[in-house]
């Protein structure tokens, strides 16, 4: 893969992480194991048994994975801390030769907190392990991309090549934005709530009038979902051309001084049919939706404390 195909790949696995909860994690880091290592071997949970409390593992070095991926990791730290002792407890009532204990987590990428890594280091040292600690969802990107392309893409899907997508016509697009021109006005009353974007915005340094753009978009998502919510395959299409565009005006952009900004009505200009303000609300929209599904600019990176 070319550097624009392995970003374009990242942004894909990215949101498969932000996505993921439950089985789906457990599933998406049993696949990325069994291709980094040929010793790693899976467990499946059987009836009253269950795994006990092991996910997976690699006998030849005692090394032991838990899988947990809560919905809400922010609200999650003190169940992920007595999750952490309760499993390495019940990990070793039912397995031999344990050497190292990693507990993955589905962190989304906000980052562990303290306490749950201090008790991690007190498993190790308390029963004289070799190793212990988190596998958090950056890890898992970094063990992900050190594998083969042919790999990569059996895990995130084939990657869309970012030159083809851009320069097709604009009837994906063309679609959505008549759809949207259409509209009917709608007198809105009382407090309109926008999307809780305000970190990402500041992070990728976005002007107030385009943060102000994004929350006037923002007004016709209920109407853009409802619409795609029964055209699966123009929002998989929608999707795939929004992400190569950004990937594309990055990737241009990427020896220059640039913002958020540059970014940002770069991609609106990718993304007109024409130079005509007419296009400039609905395009708004197309992208205050991906925005906000983290498809297209950064997400901020957040510490988070008990």
């Amino acid at each position: 893969m070319n550097t624009q195909e392995r970003t374009l790949a990242r942004i894909l696995f990215q949101n498969k992480i932000y996505q993921a909860n439950g089985q789906a994690f457990e599933n998406l880091f049993c696949d990325i194991m069994s291709y980094a290592h040929s010793g790693f071997r899976r467990i499946k949970a059987w009836g009253n048994i269950g795994d006990r409390k092991n996910d997976g593992y690699i006998e030849e070095l005692g090394r032991y994975y838990q899988v947990h991926a809560p919905e809400n990791i922010e609200t999650s730290y003190l169940q992920v801390a007595k999750k952490i002792e309760t499993d390495f407890s019940g990990l070793q009532k039912h397995w031999d030769n344990i050497q190292e204990f990693y507990f993955v987590i589905n962190d989304k990428r906000l980052g562990v907190n303290p306490d749950a890594e201090q008790i991690l280091t007190k498993i190790k040292t308390k029963y004289g392990i070799k190793a212990s600690g988190f596998i958090t969802s950056d890890d898992l990107e970094r063990i992900l991309f050190s594998l083969a392309d042919d790999q990569i893409q059996a895990i995130i899907g084939t990657i869309p090549n970012p030159e083809q997508i851009v320069s097709i016509d604009y009837s994906v697009l063309n679609e959505l934005i008549n759809f949207i021109m259409k509209l009917p006005i709608v007198p809105i009353a009382g407090v309109v709530k926008y999307p809780d974007w305000n970190e990402k915005i500041e992070f990728n340094r976005l002007s107030e009038y385009s943060a102000n753009l994004l929350n006037h978009g923002s007004e016709t998502l209920g109407a853009l979902e409802k619409y795609l919510s029964t055209r699966t395959s123009l929002a998989d299409d929608l999707q795939e051309h929004i992400t190569a565009i950004y990937v594309k005006v990055k990737q241009e952009m990427k020896d220059l001084p640039t913002t958020g900004d540059n970014i940002f009505w770069a991609m609106i200009n990718e993304c007109s049919p024409r130079n005509e303000r007419q296009y400039l609300l609905p395009i708004i929209t197309i992208m205050a939706k991906y925005f906000e599904s983290c498809d297209i600019f950064e997400e901020p990176k957040i510490e988070l404390s008990c």
